[in-house]
């Protein structure tokens, strides 16, 4: 049987043309993503007049670590990113406990009103975050959550995208083995446990780093709901320390670097598994 040989796309001065033009739009987008990132990074390593200089001069003339030092030194800082840190680990293993038993719930069990209430938590995907942040301070405030951890991560712990997201991964594990689990004398829980839960890995990661992101970088909320300065998370400090010491731009540059850098590596870490190489598609 002759081989069938893979047909090339022939090279035309027009296709070399287009693919030029795109690998230019590509680089101007990349490009566009990371000046800023790059900008701030050696901004950090400037003397504060160098920053706002006049012409603009993008690397330092000498270059200072004494920002970074000094940044690190600051213990109300390193609170601040322990304290941002701890809440973001709490909310991310929350948000994937709570939308995780939801969407089981919604997957595989059968309740009353279970297609009404599907529609409900779905409808909520489509409410602006900005729209209800009245309306929840006024609710955190009559339980008396203000100035506290559990303000900051109970509230957002439940999200109707993350709850689709994981649900669809669940409709599309086969019900022979939930079938074979129930032989077994397994319960519900138990099926959620022991074989839900493990083959989870895809979706929990996707959840599980949006969560810590979206936490770590929550600026408005926190602003709203914290006012002590021992519960303070990084971007509340950040803009703190702009509007009292505006005069210190390097060393606030130095301390978005190293605020910026977590989710950074965190999605450096899992961008495989974020970009495209997760599939929904079942187990086979």
């Amino acid at each position: 049987m002759a081989s069938v040989k893979k047909r090339h796309r022939p090279l035309t001065l027009r296709s070399v043309s287009l693919d030029i033009i795109k690998l230019f739009i590509a680089a101007l987008f990349v490009f566009a993503a990371l000046f800023p990132l790059a900008w701030m990074t050696i901004a950090g390593f400037k003397m504060k007049t160098e920053v706002v200089k006049t012409p603009f001069q993008f690397f330092p003339e000498v270059w200072n670590i004494q920002n970074y030092v000094d940044i690190l030194s600051d213990a109300a800082f390193l609170r601040t990113l322990v304290v941002t840190g701890s809440g973001a680990v709490l909310f991310t293993v929350l948000s994937i406990l709570v939308n995780s038993l939801a969407a089981y719930a919604f997957a595989r069990l059968e309740f009353r009103f279970k297609k009404i209430l599907w529609a409900v938590a779905i409808t909520t995907m489509f409410i602006p975050a900005m729209t209800i942040l009245l309306t929840s301070f006024l609710v955190v405030t009559e339980l008396g959550m203000l100035n506290s951890m559990a303000v900051l991560v109970i509230p957002g712990a439940a999200s109707a995208m993350q709850m689709f997201f994981i649900r669809q991964f669940y409709l599309n594990i086969p019900s022979s083995l939930e079938e074979a689990a129930l032989l077994d004398g397994a319960s519900k829980f138990q099926i959620y446990t022991r074989l839900f839960l493990p083959l989870s890995k895809a979706p929990f990661v996707v959840v599980g780093v949006t969560s810590f992101m979206a936490f770590w970088n929550a600026y408005v909320w926190p602003i709203m709901v914290i006012t002590s300065p021992d519960l303070f998370q990084v971007q509340q400090y950040l803009a703190t320390f702009r509007s009292e010491r505006s005069s210190e731009l390097a060393l606030l540059m130095a301390g978005s670097t190293l605020a910026a850098t977590p989710v950074i590596v965190l999605f450096v870490i899992f961008q495989k598994q974020i970009i495209g190489n997760i599939k929904l598609s079942g187990i086979k």
